[in-house]
């Protein structure tokens, strides 16, 4: 449709031209001494627009010819881009599948014809480090910053991974550490750097960058929370031969970061320094916090301390937790340490009864022979044992 409209136009516009012609009487008069010409102007209009015409085309033929090396050669160009374009695409491609070893040659293909070399190199890195093998890796990350230090931070984070893949921790470090210095950190150099901190086990700057991505909803609050648990457990290895260094790293311990577990890692470690007394008081006012079985057992194996107003204490808690074998057990331990042989069998017979563990059974074998019943005491020995292989 639309083309029967433009041949309809093209007919009409003939047509008003033509009615023009025939209705101009107008001529031109040309003198040129001692020459005249007369021509109709029609002709002339006619006249002048071949020669605009026949003009325009040697002007553009002539521009053509001129600017052809040009044109071939941006042909050429254009055709090299192109290729280059499909040749990174092939890379990317490869990479995505996981084929390491074509990927790697197509890059070094592409270095080779110095197409983007510096972005080849790079990409043969990714692929050599998938590949494990850390030697052309390395090689390829320095000719990708040699051939643009503009890819620096790209390479040192590249290498940063590589190192922490070795198990070569501090390496890794120091890398991030000159990325940092070139480009600042982002959330995935942070958590690279959380990954190798973890590997020198320097636990304070565990803490500090897990709080930081924390911060930055970077990690999840689950993950968050077991790494700093770690953190603070490992801290607390560190410091259990120093009692003083020890209670300080405890009261500087945020709060919102404490938990059951790391609560018996502290108490453990007091336990193992002599502070028995310190043990005591914190493990009463943590329980008193929040209960858990596991530390109220732990309570319970503390051999110093006043033995007497634990048992006091620990009876306290009893009608709130009277279902509690770890409480039972716990008051058994003390019980007997104390020699109170008949508090001690009641107590330690109630936590058998709900629970018939392998550490019940020994606390009593236990009481049995310091009351002289023998023949009592190997059979509870007998049935420890028994558990014992059961749970191998």
């Amino acid at each position: 449709m639309k083309g029967l409209l433009w041949v309809l136009t093209l007919f009409a516009l003939a047509v008003g031209v033509s009615l023009a012609a025939h209705f101009n009487d107008g001529y031109v008069l040309l003198v040129f001494p001692p020459y005249r010409a007369e021509i109709s102007l029609n002709f002339a209009i006619l006249l002048i627009l071949t020669a605009f015409v026949v003009l325009y085309v040697l002007l553009r033929g002539a521009s053509l010819t001129l600017s052809l090396p040009t044109r071939v050669r941006e042909f050429r160009e254009r055709r090299l881009r192109e290729k280059t374009i499909g040749t990174f695409h092939d890379v990317v491609r490869l990479l995505f599948e996981g084929r390491y070893s074509q990927a790697m040659k197509k890059a070094s293909e592409a270095h080779a014809a110095g197409q983007s070399p510096a972005l080849a190199a790079l990409l043969a890195a990714r692929s050599a480090q998938r590949l494990h093998e850390p030697y052309k890796q390395q090689a390829w990350l320095e000719r990708a910053a040699l051939d643009d230090p503009k890819l620096q931070p790209a390479c040192l984070m590249l290498e940063a991974e590589m190192q922490v893949e070795m198990q070569r921790f501090d390496e890794a470090v120091s890398a991030l550490k000159r990325l940092q210095e070139i480009s600042g950190r982002h959330i995935a150099a942070l958590r690279l750097e959380l990954r190798a901190q973890q590997g020198c086990g320097n636990w304070d700057e565990v803490l500090r960058i897990a709080r930081l991505l924390e911060k930055r909803n970077a990690l999840l609050p689950e993950l968050a929370q077991e790494i700093k648990l770690k953190a603070h457990r490992e801290n607390i290895r560190q410091r259990r031969s120093d009692l003083a260094r020890l209670q300080a790293y405890q009261r500087e311990m945020p709060s919102r970061e404490g938990s059951p577990r790391l609560a018996r890692a502290y108490a453990e470690a007091l336990m193992e320094l002599g502070a028995d007394a310190d043990a005591q008081r914190f493990i009463e006012a943590q329980l008193d916090v929040e209960w858990d079985s596991r530390l109220v057992s732990l309570y319970g194996q503390n051999r110093g301390g006043d033995l007497t107003s634990r048992i006091a204490c620990a009876d306290k808690w009893l009608p709130q937790h009277r279902d509690d074998p770890q409480l039972l057990l716990a008051l058994g331990r003390m019980c007997l340490a104390q020699r109170l042989w008949g508090k001690a069998q009641s107590f330690l017979e109630a936590a058998l009864s709900l629970s018939e563990a392998r550490e019940v059974r020994l606390e009593l074998a236990r009481l049995f022979e310091e009351t002289d019943r023998s023949d009592e005491a190997m059979h509870h020995y007998r049935a420890a044992a028994g558990e014992h292989l059961v749970a191998q």
